[in-house]
């Protein structure tokens, strides 16, 4: 079948690496994929999808979509163009709602009616199902997320002196972050070195993000942290791999790949309820979840720094629960549902 994904840009991320991965991997599975980018799209990823750039610079408009048997639209600004090429014969519209926008994102009286353009909506968990229903009466297709086989325990955290504690933090202007609420998990952090100085404690950044970012700049300045940039996979594995405790305090996510990549590297999980992470974590079981109102996020990361029985044993269990959540499952979920839509089609 022939595919057309308009993408605004794919910049480190959740949402934007599950769109290369599904691009990439349906052209692996013999599909002719066109990825429609503006021209000043950011691209962080490796690419077997065929590219075409459009003449402007951060929008994708009808003209520019060529004909094909599915246009797959993703973030709310694309789908209106989608639609009106679906209107003009070139594709049948599905939308991949990768994140649920109005709820956290500025202008929700502009991407809350783009749920109405159409019946045929993929989302990423089973919340997330729940919530586009509730709001919108549109019952969509699961499709979840993956981890890459780049990501896996290289088992070397029994040679390492201090136990190890991390999360990843991402450039807080802009108010595209404010549901990750870094600042709560670094208020708890940030409380815990006081206690332990023996325990080094960790945050990740994408380096452009640290380099554009004076608040990440700050905190990396003020040296209660240990920063790092991982700039691809490898390097992001090996961190994984350093840590010995993961932290996530995000408070609304479709989907959680951090926590999921983290597990499949060995690491322990504490976390914030996120909605769509529901779908993994196991409170007590894999891991040790919260809901923000309780405010335990660090009492949570202590237990484990002072249960070391407890600390290997979600680890162990984390790792082996994660393992079928992988990019060839997520793959044969799409082209399931986009069966299902196109029998009720």
């Amino acid at each position: 079948m022939k595919f057309t994904f308009p993408i605004l840009t794919l910049c480190i991320g959740g949402a934007q690496r599950m769109l290369a991965e599904l691009a990439n991997g349906l052209t692996a599975r013999g599909h002719d994929v066109t990825i429609l980018m503006p021209s000043q799209g950011a691209i962080n990823y490796e690419l077997s999808a065929k590219l075409v750039r459009t003449a402007h610079d951060y929008q994708i408009i009808e003209t520019d979509y060529p004909y094909s048997d599915v246009i797959v639209s993703n973030y709310y600004t694309t789908v209106p163009s989608a639609n009106e090429a679906s209107r003009n014969g070139k594709g049948l519209h599905i939308r991949m709602s990768l994140c649920y926008e109005p709820l956290f994102l500025p202008e929700n009286h502009l991407s809350f009616p783009t749920y109405h353009t159409t019946q045929n909506i993929i989302v990423l968990s089973k919340w997330q199902q729940q919530l586009i229903f509730l709001l919108h009466g549109i019952s969509g297709h699961i499709v979840p997320v993956g981890i890459s086989k780049s990501f896996q325990n290289l088992h070397f955290r029994g040679s390492q002196s201090k136990l190890q504690v991390s999360a990843i933090v991402r450039r807080p202007e802009g108010g595209f972050s404010w549901h990750r609420e870094q600042d709560y998990m670094i208020a708890h952090l940030q409380s815990l070195i006081d206690r332990y100085p023996d325990v080094e404690f960790n945050l990740f950044c994408p380096p452009d993000e640290l380099a554009t970012s004076p608040i990440l700049q700050q905190l990396k300045t003020s040296a209660r942290f240990r920063f790092y940039t991982p700039g691809d996979d490898r390097e992001m594995c090996y961190h994984y791999n350093q840590t010995d405790i993961f932290v996530s305090s995000s408070t609304y996510d479709s989907a959680s790949l951090p926590g999921l990549e983290a597990m499949k590297c060995g690491a322990a999980l504490v976390t914030t309820y996120s909605g769509g992470n529901q779908d993994y974590c196991l409170h007590e079981e894999n891991c040790l979840l919260s809901y923000r109102y309780e405010n335990r996020l660090g009492y949570d990361v202590e237990r484990l720094l002072n249960d070391s029985s407890l600390l290997r044993r979600l680890a162990s269990k984390g790792e082996k629960q994660v393992q079928k959540w992988t990019w060839e499952r997520s793959l044969s979920a799409f082209e399931e549902a986009l069966s299902a839509i196109m029998q009720k089609r």
